[in-house]
């Protein structure tokens, strides 16, 4: 059986490229059963959330790496988001009639961001994403370009129980005199990939993927990192929004609700309760520190 929810890091050593392997399963299905998406925006999601998983393989990561994409049309946004311990979680929001093709160079006023850091920590790093091509791998694959001047192939996957991501990035020429470059490399490896299906993709163990793709090539395979749904919402998280909201949108919240707040996480509907004593607590704490109690 093929392990789900997976990581796999591997090094083509002749050809001098890298690579990173992600197969999701639980964690998948876990955000595409919080909601009825549409067949066409469950793909986009899918593929965001395996892409997300992917980018991690080849960066030192202290927090979170997130994809997110807001448009002025029908898809309003797309987030998924993988964090340092392999937890992942996505979700989006859409109007209705989604186009049949969600092609993102034709979403009006779209943006698409990949946000790595610690929020908490404040630390953070935002690139946009040139939304020229149509699809996710194109998009992130001219990304890699822009952003590090390396070429990368990037090829998704998604289905109904997986999702799953490869990308190839070609490695930095080290320069040594007694190193005979390998002209070619490159484009053998792509020619390789461009075999690929989609439906292999989702369904070939990692091994026998890349042994079949790129035995020639002397593929150097790293231990696995498990990957897992998982939500970093927390009280604290909620108490410090409710805080910032000041108190008159805190005390309109009460009205509304019989001197009770309920907060639902969107990515993992769990249900947070804040009574009057409680939200009084809140407000007599951002009293304390200096803060408003009212939007300005």
């Amino acid at each position: 059986m093929i392990a789900d929810d997976m990581m796999h890091r591997f090094l083509l050593e002749r050809a001098g490229v890298r690579g990173v392997l992600v197969r999701l399963g639980a964690a998948w299905r876990d955000v595409a059963a919080r909601a009825e998406y549409p067949p066409q925006l469950h793909t986009l999601l899918g593929e965001a959330m395996a892409a997300s998983a992917m980018l991690t393989g080849n960066i030192k990561l202290d927090g979170a790496l997130s994809i997110e994409l807001k448009s002025a049309g029908a898809l309003r946004m797309l987030f998924a988001e993988c964090n340092d311990q392999g937890r992942l979680r996505g979700l989006a929001r859409w109007d209705d009639p989604l186009p049949v093709t969600l092609a993102l160079d034709e979403l009006p006023e779209a943006i698409m961001a990949i946000t790595i850091g610690n929020v908490e920590r404040g630390q953070r790093y935002q690139g946009l994403v040139d939304l020229r091509h149509a699809s996710l791998s194109d998009a992130l694959e001219n990304y890699f370009v822009q952003s590090e001047q390396l070429p990368a192939r990037i090829v998704l996957a998604v289905n109904g129980e997986h999702a799953a991501a490869l990308m190839l990035q070609k490695m930095p020429d080290e320069g040594g005199h007694d190193v005979v470059p390998d002209e070619d490399a490159w484009n053998r490896v792509v020619h390789l990939t461009s075999t690929l299906s989609a439906q292999e993709l989702l369904e070939t163990p990692p091994e026998q993927l890349l042994y079949r793709l790129y035995h020639e090539e002397s593929v150097s395979l790293s231990e696995p990192r498990p990957l897992a749904f998982g939500c970093s919402c927390s009280r604290e998280r909620v108490s410090a929004m409710l805080r910032s909201l000041g108190r008159d949108e805190v005390e309109a919240a009460l009205a509304a609700r019989d001197d009770e707040i309920e907060v639902i996480c969107e990515f993992c509907a769990q249900r947070y309760y804040f009574d009057r004593i409680d939200a009084e607590h809140l407000l007599s704490e951002s009293a304390a520190l200096g803060a408003p109690d009212t939007e300005q």
